[in-house]
């Protein structure tokens, strides 16, 4: 068969010519993207290192070793076909069980703090539950990919819900509600893009806030009066409970998570348009901000850079959520599009929940802000779900 031509032009309808495109020299790579990433996580590091800075208990080199190990593995991530796991739905529901409940083995878990049970020992701690949050990613997309866009059967939409649901109940016996709210909104995520009907989440909405209204009132008909006088409660941690009561009204505890909220508050009103100076926060420096490093990482920025540091992190955050948006778009499979969304869902929830509750407008949870809060564990895991991403680019948008 004769070869065709090699074609080393191509002249337009206006007359002009018009070279062809060059080979691009490494076509898997998304180059706005790795711009995006880099800053995101370059203006991160440099709030961290001020909020640990004469801190004994936090290190900035971990900080930058999560961020090495976590580059490696996410062009690890990056160069696999993500396409060859989607249909491991039974090993991702082992996996998760597996994962999250492996605080509960004697010997390997150790408490984190208030009687949670959400870290193991592995030469260096490491909270399972955070890891898991691929894996759920994996396992929703994996079940809503199965019904090419069309959940419309009562009977299967439950059995896909129920099975969603199985890490956040295996999550609650530690219990972790704030990274428990993170699997119900993945989940959430996964059955919209999945194309549940409106109905079937409408009611899931509804039952959902029953249950967290009977929790309550069970809750206070097995509270146990101890003999000093406090209340012990059975399905909900007293600190818990108190979270979400202070979110309503913070004078409720004004020594303890309504002291913080406050000091929060100060923090962030206090940086005003430009903030006091990199390096220069009293809050956190002075002791008076808990959790500076990784709750109220926030708080740091604002006061340290003011309105104007706000803005340039939630520029960067909206740019690489843009750019996400349209690999989720232009994927050529609903399972890579789903897990794209999962994720842009997971890390968008996040950074509403933690800027929110440092201002008093979300319940504190203790949920950590993506890329800029302290902890090894977060930022690789967020690598990972970064090559993921790239993952769905490299096999689909790239080739077309």
């Amino acid at each position: 068969m004769p070869q065709l031509p090699e074609i080393s032009s191509v002249k337009t309808s206006n007359g002009a010519v018009r070279q062809p495109a060059r080979e691009r020299r490494f076509p898997w790579l998304n180059l706005p993207f790795i711009i995006v990433i880099t800053c995101v996580v370059a203006y991160g590091l440099v709030i961290v290192y001020s909020a640990v800075r004469g801190q004994e208990d936090y290190s900035f080199s971990r900080q930058a070793a999560g961020v090495a190990v976590g580059a490696v593995l996410m062009m690890l991530v990056w160069r696999f076909d993500y396409r060859k796991l989607s249909d491991f739905t039974t090993l991702f529901l082992i996996v998760n069980v597996v994962l999250i409940l492996s605080p509960h083995i004697p010997g390997l878990g150790t408490d984190a703090g208030m009687g949670a049970q959400s870290w193991i020992k592995l030469g260096i701690q490491v909270q399972p539950g955070e890891l898991a949050k691929v894996t759920v990613i994996l396992l929703d997309a994996s079940i809503v990919a199965r019904y090419g866009g069309r959940l419309d059967d009562p009977r299967e939409y439950c059995k896909a819900l129920g099975i969603m649901l199985v890490p956040f109940l295996c999550i609650m016996t530690q219990p972790d509600l704030g990274t428990g709210l993170v699997y119900l909104f993945i989940a959430a995520v996964a059955l919209v893009v999945g194309g549940a009907r409106p109905k079937f989440l409408l009611i899931t909405l509804v039952a959902g806030i029953a249950a967290v209204a009977a929790v309550f009132a069970l809750d206070e008909v097995l509270a146990t009066r101890n003999a000093d006088g406090t209340v012990e409660y059975k399905l909900l941690k007293n600190y818990q409970r108190a979270r979400l009561l202070v979110f309503l009204d913070p004078e409720l505890d004004p020594t303890g998570d309504g002291y913080n909220l406050k000091q929060a508050q100060i923090a962030i009103g206090s940086g005003g348009l430009f903030g006091k100076g990199l390096f220069q926060g009293t809050q956190h420096s002075l002791g008076l901000l808990p959790e500076a490093q990784t709750d109220f990482i926030f708080c740091v920025l604002a006061e340290e850079l003011g309105f104007f540091g706000v803005m340039v992190l939630l520029a960067l955050y909206a740019a690489l959520v843009l750019i996400c948006f349209n690999i989720a778009r232009s994927a050529g499979d609903l399972f890579g599009t789903v897990v794209v969304m999962c994720v842009v869902g997971m890390w968008l929830f996040q950074i509403l929940e933690n800027i929110g509750m440092d201002c008093g407008l979300m319940p504190i949870t203790g949920i950590p802000l993506p890329f800029v809060s302290y902890g090894s564990s977060g930022m690789v895991l967020n690598f990972v779900m970064l090559g993921m991403i790239g993952s769905v680019w490299t096999h689909n948008v790239s080739k077309r």
